[in-house]
């Protein structure tokens, strides 16, 4: 396998997991985000990734959501199932899982909290290639877990499932890196939309892959559709609203998984509860998220009110 095995591009949500009050998964609510995403022109699915809480749900939970995307999705666009997982054993389990729930591919993290080694990571995502045949989006995420640096993505670009990359670095000049020594290998997704999506598509990214079309919408397409076209009035604008909005989530020391789907929710979307240790953010939040939310043009202020 390589890029060409696939056909992903394009603007897709990282999708949210609804839990109800009682943490239990809302799957009437999860369907229900996932045919706004659709509706709203989002070329593929994400889910059981970070912003699906995926390190709160067990297996069953996990394999549950993965079925209930391929079952919503209907071959409209593709799903791809997140399996990370610390250990290897479990990552292939669960990447067998997302094969057989039907899923186009699977989504990784590097094994995160026990600080592997670069050889360990390699020869984890080489064990999980081997034993399930299954497209693989690396997900690149240094602030949660080690760090998929160039030098390491040139390696696992040439293990044969691994297809792509979501890179959600900061790290402007990583990425940048990471683009040229692997980009004719791997389809190369944008993760850090509201840092760097403009930038990132004139640099010859394929789509972006974020936790802001839950709450952001059609704009969140426009925006891809812009960068793309080369609307540079209509890219820099929404770039800029693009980093407005991720701003307001993590304001005021806000967790951003619980932020995204309060916005949801005081947008009359299906944000539902997220699961514990977090908890649904209360006032001043929760007053703070409307006000920045009618600034932006997403509320309306008779709504707000």
């Amino acid at each position: 396998m390589d890029k060409t095995s696939v056909d992903w591009h394009g603007p897709m949500p990282a999708v949210v997991t609804p839990f109800d009050a009682e943490g239990k998964i809302d799957e009437a609510a999860f369907r229900a985000n996932l045919e706004l995403c659709i509706d709203a022109g989002m070329t593929g699915l994400v889910v059981g990734g970070c912003t699906g809480e995926f390190w709160a749900m067990t297996a069953d939970e996990r394999k549950r959501i993965m079925e209930i995307g391929v079952e919503t999705a209907r071959d409209r666009v593709p799903v791809i199932g997140g399996t990370t997982a610390v250990t290897t054993s479990e990552a292939v389990q669960l990447t067998r899982m997302a094969k057989n729930a039907g899923c186009v591919g699977a989504m990784l993290l590097p094994p995160y909290f026990v600080r592997p080694s670069k050889d360990d990571i390699v020869a984890h995502f080489q064990a999980v290639s081997e034993a399930v045949e299954i497209p693989i989006l690396l997900y690149n995420l240094p602030t949660g877990a080690v760090d998929l640096t160039a030098d390491l993505v040139d390696r696992l670009a040439d293990i044969d499932t691994v297809v792509a990359i979501k890179d959600s670095t900061l790290d402007f000049n990583s990425f940048y890196k990471t683009l040229t020594v692997a980009g004719d290998r791997l389809r190369v997704f944008m993760g850090r939309i509201n840092h760097f999506g403009y930038a990132a598509v004139e640099l010859g990214v394929v789509g972006f892959i974020s936790s802001s079309p839950n709450y952001w919408g059609r704009e969140y397409v426009d925006f891809y559709q812009a960068c793309v076209v080369r609307d540079q009035d209509r890219a820099r604008a929404l770039q800029e609203k693009a980093r407005a909005l991720d701003d307001l989530m993590g304001a005021g020391g806000r967790n951003p998984y619980a932020a995204v789907k309060a916005a949801m929710n005081i947008l009359g979307l299906p944000g539902g509860c997220p699961r514990l240790p977090l908890r649904p953010l209360g006032e001043p939040h929760l007053d703070e998220l409307r006000l920045g939310l009618v600034s932006l043009g997403l509320l309306a202020s008779e709504a707000a009110e």
